[in-house]
């Protein structure tokens, strides 16, 4: 067994997205471009309605998954296509966007925490120009694992013999979010074969012997198992982990595919008002 260790720590860079809202990237800045099959990862935090309040009007997306998981707040998806997704406090969003989503996400509150993660999945080309898929899962469809200190839900793939709702075949990616107990020790066993990372978001903890920073992404390198041990404090981060496509990216903005021709298509379809080619399948709990 080899156990990971954090190859790369990547600090979040503050970026103004939708209708003036910032978020905090890791995943898609210079310091760390993509980590296959992952292309962005967003986590927004505050307590200030001037903050997010304008959200995320109307934009488009093609050739990926988005999944987005609400830690606090509550969000209203709508698209083009006539769907309506809520999405509270607990609860995930998986949004397959394929052959071309227009859609919005703004908030249903005008006081209180708006907090959460968004991350980008890649899809293998095959897939690009698919149907779009759209599930959506309340915070009580999420399993939940509690064991001596350590609490993990499982949004996605396997843990302790319960599995996530939300399912992605191409990458099989693991979604776990892990809050320990002061000086607590996570030690869990990961496909040597996938990617991953982790990022703290409450407290403190250290991966091996490397200190974790919180709101700083964790790069873990190459292993089958890895140990998280918790500080004084606690800590609370989320695990991710997917299969690599090993497919070449290219991406402008909201269009990720795989080759300049396929990104020229997609700004073209989006100017002309074709970019929407079927509406998206709906199924969630």
């Amino acid at each position: 067994m080899q156990t990971r260790k954090v190859s790369q720590l990547v600090q979040a860079m503050a970026v103004s997205e939708g209708a003036g809202v910032t978020v905090h990237r890791t995943i898609g800045t210079p310091a760390l471009r993509h980590t296959d099959p992952f292309l962005m990862l967003d986590y927004f935090s505050s307590d200030n309605p001037g903050d997010y309040i304008a959200g995320f009007p109307d934009h488009p997306h093609r050739g990926f998954i988005t999944l987005t998981y609400m830690l606090d707040g509550h969000m209203l998806h709508q698209d083009s296509m006539g769907n309506r997704g809520d999405l509270r406090a607990g609860g995930a969003q998986w949004m397959k966007a394929a052959s071309g989503v227009i859609h919005s996400e703004m908030p249903q509150q005008d006081h209180g925490l708006m907090r959460g993660f968004q991350l980008w999945i890649n899809l293998p080309a095959a897939e690009k120009m698919s149907d779009p898929d759209y599930q959506e899962f309340l915070s009580q469809a999420i399993p939940e694992v509690q064991d001596h200190g350590v609490r993990v839900r499982v949004l996605s793939g396997e843990y302790a013999g319960r599995t996530g709702p939300i399912h992605d075949p191409h990458t099989q990616v693991q979604y776990l979010d892990v809050n320990l107990a002061a000086r607590q020790v996570f030690i869990h066993d990961l496909d040597g074969r996938m990617n991953a990372f982790a990022y703290v978001f409450e407290g403190n903890a250290k991966l091996g012997d490397t200190p974790l920073p919180q709101h700083g992404l964790a790069l873990l390198g190459p292993g089958d198992a890895l140990t998280v041990t918790a500080g004084e404090q606690g800590a609370r981060f989320i695990l991710v982990a997917g299969r690599p496509l090993h497919e070449p990216i290219v991406q402008y903005g909201p269009f990720v595919m795989t080759t300049r021709e396929d990104i020229e298509r997609a700004m073209r379809d989006y100017q002309q008002g074709q970019l929407v080619r079927k509406k998206a399948a709906v199924s969630g709990a």
